[in-house]
């Protein structure tokens, strides 16, 4: 496993829309392998595969109950809405004001490409919609209501 660089906003990679993946192989498993190890060091919920220059349709998500993986998601229903600040590893030190559905129903695939389904409340609805959306090129920061904020990152202590 190794650690990816995560590109950030600016580079063009995050504005294009991903591609199916078709099937699991070596190479696609070290990438999932990575991005959840890339999503920990950098203290992320989630990761999409193009902030680490891959356009395959691959997300990892960690809301505190261990990594969830989704290769090829597809919402398949939403509801009620939450307004929340959100950040995005591929925007470093901003964080701004985001409406997103309280509640998700997502179809997708796992490491084994079997299908699955879940559903997911709060930060978890929020973390599916926001992952997804860079599958197809879209940045929170389009979202975002009034301004984006400037966010203090803590200092690792030494």
């Amino acid at each position: 496993m190794a650690i990816r660089t995560v590109r950030t906003i600016g580079d063009p990679v995050l504005l294009k829309k991903c591609k199916e993946v078709k099937e699991m192989n070596g190479r696609t498993r070290e990438l999932i392998e990575d991005m959840i190890e890339t999503m920990y060091e950098h203290d992320g919920v989630g990761l999409a595969a193009p902030q680490v220059g891959v356009l395959k349709r691959i997300v990892v998500i960690d809301v505190g109950e261990g990594p969830i993986v989704f290769i090829n998601p597809v919402i398949l229903e939403t509801s009620g809405s939450q307004c929340g600040q959100e950040g995005c590893l591929s925007v470093p030190g901003k964080a701004g004001n985001v409406t997103r559905p309280n509640y998700v129903k997502v179809k997708a695939l796992n490491e084994e490409m079997e299908e699955f389904e879940l559903e997911g409340e709060e930060l978890l609805a929020r973390a599916i919609c926001h992952e997804c959306d860079h599958l197809d090129g879209k940045l929170y920061v389009d979202m975002v209501e009034g301004e984006l904020m400037d966010v203090v990152l803590e200092e690792e202590e030494a």
